[in-house]
């Protein structure tokens, strides 16, 4: 006797979720596109304006100088790729439009860090691609008292998901420079902020 057997779906088929529901209707190809394409630009130039050199790219040690400023040891450099990232720098003409998420990657010399703070909006995603770095999270009560804390060492290739809400410290606790691709996943994620017994609250920053 033979067994019936389900058809396996071809990549174009509708798609049903395990209550038996139709995903939410995906608009046509073209309709995606035209929401992205900005203006009347081909193509070909939507898509060169899409990609991000390295060799287009530099080092901005000027993004967090605010910081470096108050104490060398938060100096560390941003390089921009898709959007300008959590740092607060108000435009860049040479990065990849961002439409859902920042892509960066940042420099941060040996025994440097980048300072606790919190992104109330968005994950944080740090991606090591060289040395070594401690990670401190915690989280606060109402009043800035920390309630819980954790660390660990993230080195080559390791990655750490920081959830919005929570408290994070970048430390290079090797003797190079390292170096971090690191993601927010809004366009336009709002600047974070300090623990309130920073003295970094206290800080004026020029906008870029």
């Amino acid at each position: 006797m033979n067994t019936p057997t389900t058809p396996t779906p071809c990549a174009n088929d509708p798609v049903f979720n395990v209550r038996g529901l139709l995903d939410a209707k995906i608009p046509a190809e073209s309709d995606i596109q035209a929401a992205m394409q900005q203006g009347s630009k081909s193509f070909a130039q939507w898509l060169d304006g899409r990609v991000a050199r390295f060799a287009t790219r530099r080092y901005d040690w000027d993004a967090l100088k605010f910081q470096a400023d108050y104490d060398p040891k938060y100096r560390r450099a941003q390089m921009r790729y898709v959007g300008t990232g959590g740092t607060g720098v108000a435009s860049d003409m040479n990065t990849v439009p961002a439409g859902h998420f920042t892509f960066s990657t940042m420099v941060i010399p040996a025994g440097h860090e980048g300072p606790s703070h919190i992104h109330y909006d968005v994950e944080e995603i740090f991606f090591v691609m060289r040395g070594a770095m401690k990670v401190i999270c915690e989280r606060r009560d109402a009043t800035g008292k920390v309630t819980d804390r954790w660390e660990s060492i993230v080195r080559e290739r390791d990655l750490i998901s920081v959830p919005p809400g929570v408290y994070r410290e970048e430390i290079n606790i090797g003797d190079e420079d390292a170096l971090m691709c690191v993601m927010l996943g809004s366009p336009t994620p709002i600047t974070p902020v300090y623990p309130p017994d920073s003295p970094l609250t206290k800080i004026k920053r020029d906008k870029k």
